[in-house]
């Protein structure tokens, strides 16, 4: 969708002229939205996001939160040479760093700060950390966002009504729940080979790669008698939707999900369990 600031006026100009009649609910709204999409006077995607953000105000952060059992966390005592070992592995920019257990989170480490490690005679975690922010599971996305928004915040540590750690969230999590999923650096070209080596040693595998594909790359025999890609493969092993960041040991190999969503996984790494032999 084209959302330069030339054909912004263009947009609200024709979302006002939706509106002559003034809706009475939500569900009106919505519905003059969809008429209006059937119509062409708004686009597929101006709807998906325009229902996005009414949407929004109704989610809850524990509705999108990454659990606090797959936080991806550093503990303060970790030595540097296992904290860049999980920078490259998990390929995040954040990282709650806790104090012996993961309701005791003293602040969050960046990344990049560890690019300036060049010039550091003698590393301790401590001088690195950067302020976490804690919020409650109750809170609004609409309202978080706009509060990353003001305070430039892109992660904060959820938790519940006893302050103990749930689970944590980003920007990127609330703006996928507006516009739908969000690529970055890490994601496939679509005209890309679905699976391809990662500079680790890993596979990193689009979760629509068929099983045949994968059995011929892999040497494997899983079968699709039940699913067809690789996704589908996990998901029938779970019987659920895998978070951000889980990992599965199945049929000889170990799969970590790089990107997916509330609905749908979109790409895994894939590596080969030492010493195992793949089974359908």
């Amino acid at each position: 969708m084209d959302i330069n600031p030339a054909n912004k006026r263009g947009f609200f100009e024709r979302l006002s002229s939706i509106l002559v009649r003034e809706p009475e609910d939500r569900e009106q709204l919505v519905e003059l939205l969809h008429s209006a999409c059937e119509r062409n006077l708004l686009d597929a995607d101006a709807l998906s996001i325009t229902e996005g953000a009414l949407a929004a105000s109704e989610i809850s952060v524990r509705d999108v939160m990454v659990p606090r059992a797959q936080m991806e966390v550093v503990d303060i005592d970790d030595p540097l040479s296992d904290i860049i070992a999980q920078v490259n592995r998990t390929a995040h920019s954040r990282f709650p760093v806790i104090d012996g257990n993961r309701d005791n989170v003293i602040g969050l480490l960046l990344a990049k700060d560890l690019l300036r490690l060049q010039t550091v005679v003698k590393f301790n975690l401590r001088d690195w950390l950067r302020p976490a922010v804690f919020i409650p599971e109750s809170k609004r996305l609409n309202v978080l966002l706009r509060e990353f928004r003001v305070s430039h915040n892109h992660m904060a540590v959820v938790v519940d009504e006893y302050a103990g750690v749930s689970g944590l969230i980003t920007i990127e999590d609330v703006l996928e729940q507006i516009v739908g999923d969000i690529e970055d650096e890490y994601d496939f070209d679509e005209a890309d080979d679905n699976i391809r080596l990662d500079q680790t040693g890993r596979y990193r595998v689009k979760a629509q790669t068929s099983i045949e594909d994968f059995n011929t790359h892999f040497g494997t025999n899983f079968s699709n008698d039940d699913c067809n890609t690789v996704g589908g493969l996990i998901l029938n092993h779970l019987g659920r939707v895998p978070k951000r960041s889980e990992s599965i040991d199945f049929g000889g190999f170990h799969f970590t999900v790089l990107r997916a969503d509330s609905r749908r996984i979109y790409t895994l790494f894939v590596s080969p369990l030492p010493d195992a032999n793949a089974a359908a």
